[in-house]
């Protein structure tokens, strides 16, 4: 065994690159709150536009049969306006020969305007009792209603019967909607009509109260006297005869311009109008009724005209209302798009799912035919090139472990200016071991690739093999991952990764991880000639070939994606070799992680960056950049990516739609990913129980994974930099025979 001293003795400057990293380090708890704060925001919007769309809290229960025994009988024998002035319950009649127009439900894009047509032809003024929900969606419509001189009055914000809710709820639906008319037209209202309400004869003992309640703040609630029934589409001439009242009474008559298809009502209006007209009727608003009453003129409206109910929306109310429909015209344009989206992801999802499963039983079958095999067997010695920084806990373990190795090799331990002595265990325990093929090579702290370059340069043989020091291999490991350089062609191999430490908790969720998706993503990106990274863990290189390149680059945090596409630029092919298998110790907290994670997807969005020029190359830097550039894009960035809309939709659906429907569309995909998992433990030999953990990983782990990736893009996006990072380690995962499946 000897030691040598690394070329890099002296203390080297600091690069640019480093010089930025200390820069990046204190802008990555901000990046993190971002990325957390954007998925939020896509979930706020989610539930926005549910809420808008009155599909949660929208109660549609009706009472019916309640008493009114403490209902005053002057208001159920009363008019249709009731007004609480100085706390005494009064009612109003609509005037003989007088129509009260209403029309409830609205507004609706496609209804309401053609009423409005109408009204404005034959100059006759409406009172539309408006859904805040709707109001907060289609504000244009209101603010024309209200320059036409219309009135408008409060119809809840989600159209619930307020007898059934708590009197915070009553305000809420209230206030909602009365910010909802400042922000669309810069106005309140003081008319009121309740959702499934009628005449009031119909008032019972449970909607009173609210009535009471409403009227002491200054409300007038508003019946009707005669109800056209439009909403069950009789027929045009059937809502002309059921709104007319009889004998020249003068009547509050109720239509609808929203909550359902409305084309008869659209084509009753003008007939009615003429008919009661022809009888000496007049119209006017709810407010010309009780100006007419007070023995004012009739507040009939007309252009520009502020109808006596109205009040101008001033201060924090007018900006709430403003706030509020800049909100929802947010969510109405993110929501389609977030739809689009979903759609993309699943035929993404389903379609990367279905490539793995039969490119990935066709490589099995390919490779573990008896016939098959990539040449004269390799027995010559190769060089393991071990980086170690601070690695005291697992470096015995792996000299151990490649003590038992069958086939013949050098070991260069690479020590990357370790402080705990990771230099002295090594050559105790090659020692102890009896290695004399051990050789410890020591530099000041430089990273990982410097480390891995070292080793490079101090290799004796033309193979390589590369891992880490925290992981161990089994005897076969490396007589195994060198069989495949038996072909010329190839430049490199990647080995079968496992996680060691898999009786934990996040420890078993890594274990499916690295078995589902990275190894039976290898199996599918190998037989398309893609592979788009070796794993630091377990690899072996053409040492020619790693030179060529220029070694491991510096560039990216993921020096083992960089240095494996620039194989593929070169012309080299890239295989995998399941059967060679190493152990490694996965990190056994979330922080640390969230730390191995967010550097490997930035690493890798780092890497795709620098070879981009590979998609217009010809040759095998051409194939890699025309097939598999946009499949790592799309199955490791885009797709996870935008994969939170699965399970923001899925949310959607069970909160906002159908809860059942969704959570079996929910298992139908979870399924999917069970037979995935469950044939790809199958092609590694591992034990079914581990994916007895795989429901509460897609519910934990994997939104945990979006949110790195969504760090990832931030960084990407703002230019920062990290250097290697060292994890903890606990030395935990021993040689292959104590964690053998």
């Amino acid at each position: 065994m000897t030691t040598t001293t690394s070329s890099r003795g002296r203390r080297r400057a600091p690069t640019r690159i480093e010089r930025a990293a200390g820069r990046a380090a204190a802008l990555q708890k901000p990046r993190v709150i971002l990325a957390a704060l954007l998925l939020l925001a896509l979930t706020s919007v989610m539930l926005l536009d549910g809420y808008l769309r009155a599909e949660v809290g929208g109660d549609q229960r009706v009472r019916t049969g309640a008493s009114s025994s403490e209902v005053p009988d002057a208001v159920l024998d009363g008019g249709p306006i009731l007004t609480f002035r100085g706390g005494r319950a009064t009612t109003v009649s609509v005037p003989d020969r007088t129509i009260a127009l209403t029309f409830d439900d609205g507004p609706n894009p496609t209804w309401t305007p053609q009423v409005l047509a109408v009204l404005e032809k034959y100059d006759v003024p409406g009172t539309f009792f408006l859904v805040g929900s709707m109001v907060s969606r289609y504000p244009g419509i209101v603010r024309n209603l209200v320059r036409q001189g219309n009135e408008v009055g409060i119809h809840t914000f989600t159209h619930v019967d307020l007898s059934y809710q708590s009197s915070a709820r009553v305000h809420r639906e209230i206030t909602q909607t009365q910010l909802a008319l400042a922000g669309a037209a810069g106005i309140t209202t003081t008319l009121f009509r309740a959702p499934y309400s009628s005449e009031t004869d119909a008032i019972d003992n449970y909607s009173w109260p609210v009535y009471q309640e409403l009227g002491e703040e200054g409300y007038t609630s508003v019946f009707v006297d005669t109800d056209s029934d439009d909403w069950k589409r009789p027929g045009v001439s059937k809502i002309v005869r059921w709104a007319t009242p009889e004998d020249g009474e003068g009547a509050s008559v109720l239509f609808h311009d929203a909550g359902g298809e409305r084309s008869q009502t659209i084509a009753a209006l003008p007939e009615y109008i003429e008919k009661m007209k022809a009888k000496g009727y007049t119209f006017t608003t709810v407010s010309g009724v009780l100006e007419e009453q007070r023995g004012g003129a009739r507040a009939v409206g007309g252009t520009g005209r502020l109808q006596a109910a109205h009040r101008p929306a001033t201060g924090v109310t007018l900006y709430e209302g403003k706030a509020l429909v800049a909100a929802v015209a947010v969510a109405e344009w993110t929501v389609p798009v977030l739809s689009v989206g979903l759609m993309v992801v699943g035929v993404a999802v389903m379609g990367r799912f279905a490539m793995m499963l039969v490119l990935a039983r066709r490589h099995h079958r390919q490779r573990n035919r008896r016939r098959f095999g990539w040449g004269p067997p390799v027995t010559r010695p190769v060089s393991v090139i071990v980086p170690a920084y601070n690695e005291k806990e697992c470096i015995a373990n792996t000299l151990e472990s490649l003590a038992r190795s069958t086939h013949p090799i050098e070991v260069v331990v690479v020590d990357d200016g370790s402080t705990d002595g990771t230099s002295q265990i090594a050559r105790a325990a090659a020692d102890r071991l009896g290695m004399r093929n051990v050789r410890i090579v020591r530099q000041e702290n430089a990273g990982k690739p410097a480390a891995l370059n070292n080793g490079v340069r101090s290799a004796r043989h033309d193979i390589v093999v590369m891992m880490d020091g925290d992981t161990v291999f089994e005897p076969d490991t490396v007589r195994q991952l060198v069989q495949p350089f038996a072909d010329p062609r190839v430049g490199a191999v990647a080995g079968n990764a496992k996680v060691g430490n898999r009786d934990t908790l996040i420890g078993a969720w890594q274990h499916i991880e690295y078995v589902m998706g990275f190894n039976l993503d290898r199996r599918m990106y190998d037989l398309l000639r893609c592979m788009p990274t070796i794993p630091g863990a377990i690899g072996a290189f053409r040492r020619e070939a790693v030179l060529e390149a220029g070694g491991m680059s510096e560039d990216t945090l993921a020096e083992d994606t960089d240095i494996t596409i620039a194989l593929h630029r070169a012309g080299w092919q890239v295989v995998y070799q399941e059967h060679a298998r190493a152990w490694t110790e996965a990190p056994g907290s979330l922080k640390q992680l969230w730390s191995q994670r967010y550097r490997w997807s930035y690493g890798t969005m780092q890497a795709l960056w620098k070879h981009r020029k590979s998609l217009t190359d010809k040759g095998p830097s051409g194939h890699f950049g025309r097939v598999g550039m946009p499949l790592v894009v799309l199955f490791q960035v885009v797709t996870p990516v935008f994969a939170p809309l699965i399970d923001v939709f899925t949310v959607y659906s069970m909160v906002f739609v159908d809860f059942g429907a969704a959570l079996l569309a929910w298992l139908a995909v979870l399924g999917v990913q069970l037979l995935c998992a469950a044939y790809a433990f199958r092609l590694d030999r591992e034990k079914y129980r581990y994916l007895l953990m795989m429901p509460l990983q897609q519910l934990a782990y994997r939104q945990m994974m979006y949110l790195v990736l969504i760090h990832s893009c931030v960084t990407a996006l703002t230019g920062g930099r990290l250097r290697w990072q060292k994890l903890k380690r606990t030395g935990e995962v021993g040689t292959p025979s104590g964690v053998s499946s």
